[in-house]
């Protein structure tokens, strides 16, 4: 607890790189303190934390986590400071705590019990702390390339996903790829009178055309080719996903929605969220920014995919950008942003999958549901490698603690548990 409460203390918002300098820097300050050796990567967009401590046997496991938190929003939306853990009722409150920090809280201190007890590690470990999970873990693929030294595991595991209606953590083996662009279309040298829309052409409406002939009503992406290598799951995988329960209830009251698209719920829900990819508009900017009417001089649009096995984010590029200009908007420039990775995948009757599940089911006194991906993007194609290893990604986040709103919350039993599943882990997984 007092582990989580010294990470929140500290601000660490995504792309405010002096915040992510001086976290890293705390954070590293607890990796050395568990005798672990430990650098900080200066990249270009975010720093990047790698420790690693050799253990009693020769396998090592590679831990990942993120430290970047969003922005807090408007104070006066909280309950309590968001820098700070507030305990309530059970819970805990704070920017960061369900989203990333805390977690990696409960993994430094089952590392501490470990050593206190033992004054060893059971196997080796690695830690892999990255400053910009939210936008893409731009910066780390470069990083880890340039480190391999530091870099040899025998699998992943992260702690990104959700929880099952019982809060039992869902077990990912794999995840979706992420492809951020941005899309601008450019009018005049500077903003003219609205009277000049029946002359001069508006980028505003040229970039909302031009999304919209990307994705329609129906929610289907209109890019012809995007679905073509898009393979259903399994029929084992099916008959997994198709079990798996989400507190859909929980979700709309947490989000103030009727509904979830086209009346989805239960299994279809699941399988939605599990193996369709996404294309997601996440914001649109008018330049420069004024509440007088006027034709904008610059219009830029964020796009963000999440895609899964067997679509490669460069092709995706390159098939937006087609699309477009067969559709008459070869004027819109694009822009792929950093970060971003190809999707991922580990079978999820992997031995290792199976055994983290297994152990995991000691500690949750639930089995734990194993499924090939989530919602929840997460760098595996980057850490497994060039020689690949198993993954497996476990449900840390539930989808109702406002990872992005006020009050963002976890459960302080969820907190203890994390940390307690991978004491089990390291001591059982390879014995």
């Amino acid at each position: 607890m007092q582990i989580a409460r010294d990470l929140c203390r500290q601000p660490s918002t995504t792309g405010q790189i002096d915040e992510l300098r001086t976290a890293a820097e705390h954070i590293a300050r607890f990796a050395r303190l568990l005798g672990m050796q430990t650098r900080i990567v200066a990249a270009d967009t975010t720093p990047v934390i790698i420790a690693h401590r050799a253990g009693r046997r020769p396998q090592t496991l590679l831990l990942y986590h993120h430290y970047d938190a969003p922005p807090t929003g408007p104070w006066r939306y909280w309950s309590h400071e968001p820098f700070d853990l507030a305990e309530r009722d059970g819970y805990v409150f704070g920017r960061g705590v369900a989203g990333g920090k805390g977690a990696l809280a409960a993994h430094l201190a089952a590392l501490q019990t470990l050593l206190q007890r033992d004054s060893e590690l059971p196997c080796g470990v690695t830690l892999v702390l990255d400053g910009g999970a939210n936008l893409g873990s731009p910066g780390l693929a470069e990083t880890l390339r340039s480190h391999t030294d530091v870099m040899h595991c025998d699998a992943v595991l992260a702690s990104l996903g959700d929880r099952d209606a019982h809060g039992t953590p869902i077990c990912a083996s794999g995840s979706k790829g992420w492809l951020r662009i941005r899309l601008t279309a450019r009018g005049p040298a500077y903003p003219l009178p609205a009277g000049f829309a029946t002359s001069v052409a508006n980028p505003l409406w040229r970039l909302t055309w031009a999304l919209a002939s990307l994705k329609g009503e129906d929610e289907d992406v209109r890019m012809e080719g995007f679905y073509d290598p898009v393979e259903g799951p399994s029929r084992a995988d099916n008959a997994t996903i198709g079990k798996v329960q989400i507190a859909t209830a929980a979700r709309r009251q947490a989000w103030r929605i009727d509904h979830f698209l086209f009346g989805i719920d239960g299994a279809a829900l699941s399988r939605t969220e599990i193996t369709l990819p996404t294309c997601n508009l996440s914001s649109l900017i008018v330049e420069p920014q004024m509440d007088t009417p006027a034709i904008p001089a610059q219009a830029t649009a964020l796009l963000d995919l999440q895609l899964v096995p067997r679509q490669q984010p460069n092709a995706i590029f390159d098939l937006i950008r087609q699309h477009l200009a067969d559709k008459g908007f070869a004027d819109i420039t694009l822009e792929r942003m950093p970060g971003g990775y190809p999707p991922w995948i580990t079978a999820t009757d992997n031995p290792f999958v199976t055994r983290v599940a297994t152990i995991g089911a000691t500690v949750f006194e639930r089995p734990l549901p194993v499924v090939p991906a989530g919602p929840y993007a997460v760098p595996l194609s980057l850490l497994a490698g060039d020689h690949p290893v198993p993954t497996v990604s476990i449900g840390f986040t539930p989808a109702t603690g406002a990872i992005f709103g006020p009050d963002e919350h976890i459960a302080l039993s969820d907190l203890s548990r994390h940390s307690q599943f991978l004491i089990e882990l390291l001591e059982r997984l390879w014995t």
